[in-house]
């Protein structure tokens, strides 16, 4: 593997990107005036400043949609109830990196438009990366998913869109133990794949999680039924494929990785969320096996903690320079 690891620190850790729309405080009265829906779940916290509860499943769905309406232009949103309905900031801040990271290798340059073609690996029922992305910068996205309900929902939300239509579209992946084989086409080429993958390694293990986390916001454990079983109830939601799999985030990562050298001469830059920084070691070792020519960490804070996202390449210097000299050049 040539080159170092290099990772790329942030002065201030808890603030989000320059470019990222919401790091400014929201002001309610104009979410709400883009989606009405949101005035009901508006109320003033213990330091008297608007906000919504985001303990409230509904009332995180209705910010979101505001904010999709009010920043990116997306009229129509919904997605499936209990579904994940992610924090809209983070997920900007991910493309906004992303956007950083291409320009890295164009003299600080980033490039836009359709020319660039993104994966959004399980892009979930919200399809938000592909909105924020092909809104910020113009780029094509696909998105793919094992679920055909999130599939459905994210094509509805591209057809009840203008701004989306011819630009994004979902592919159904059909076995759920392979990750790119089955939605990359023949000779097709992406700039970037991103993922946000499943956390957990079981549902047990996402039930006491959440059950700890719900502790430091509530002081107690909260349930719902759901289905005749006792699970937690996620303020952002959450399907099985979504939050637990096989292994974990680090299982998950790594079959990314390995499956990723049969395409290695068809894609720039391949990436994921890896949510916890004890997770990088072993993934290194990974992309290491496999002769992963460039690996790149890059911190990011995804709310109020630090995250990051793990970014690697197969392209020798050569193939670099033809890249950008044929498919990004405007």
């Amino acid at each position: 593997m040539k080159g170092k690891q290099t990772k790329n620190k942030r002065t201030n850790k808890l603030e989000l990107h320059p470019r990222n729309p919401h790091r400014a405080r929201y002001n309610f009265a104009l979410l709400a005036d883009s989606s009405p829906d949101l005035s009901s779940f508006i109320q003033l916290n213990k330091y008297g400043n608007e906000s919504v509860d985001f303990a409230n499943p509904d009332a995180v769905k209705a910010l979101n949609r505001a904010l999709l309406n009010h920043f990116y232009g997306v009229a129509f949103w919904d997605i499936p109830q209990g579904y994940l309905c992610p924090p809209i900031p983070g997920r900007a801040d991910y493309i906004h990196y992303l956007a950083d990271l291409l320009a890295h290798s164009n003299q600080d340059v980033i490039p836009r438009g359709k020319g660039i073609k993104v994966l959004d690996v399980g892009v979930g029922a919200n399809c938000v990366y592909p909105i924020v992305g092909h809104q910020e910068y113009g780029w094509q996205f696909v998105g793919s998913d094992v679920n055909p309900v999130a599939v459905a929902t994210c094509d509805t939300i591209i057809k009840s869109n203008s701004c989306l239509k011819n630009t994004v579209s979902v592919r159904l992946q059909q076995d759920s133990n392979r990750i790119f084989e089955g939605v990359w086409k023949p000779q097709e080429r992406f700039d970037l794949t991103l993922c946000n993958p499943p956390f957990h390694t079981s549902e047990a293990a996402m039930t006491e999680e959440s059950n700890r986390k719900w502790r430091g916001v509530k002081g107690k454990t909260s349930n719902t039924r759901q289905s005749g079983a006792q699970k937690p109830a996620l303020n952002f939601g959450g399907t099985a494929p979504e939050l637990w799999c096989d292994g974990g985030e680090t299982g998950f990562i790594s079959r990314m990785i390995r499956e990723s050298v049969d395409y290695g001469d068809r894609c720039f830059w391949f990436t994921s969320l890896v949510a916890r920084q004890e997770n990088l070691a072993p993934l290194y070792k990974v992309l290491k096996d496999v002769g992963a020519r460039q690996v790149k960490t890059i911190d990011m804070a995804q709310g109020q903690k630090i995250s990051r996202f793990v970014a690697w390449s197969f392209l020798e210097d050569s193939q670099i320079d033809f890249w950008k000299d044929n498919y990004w050049q405007s």
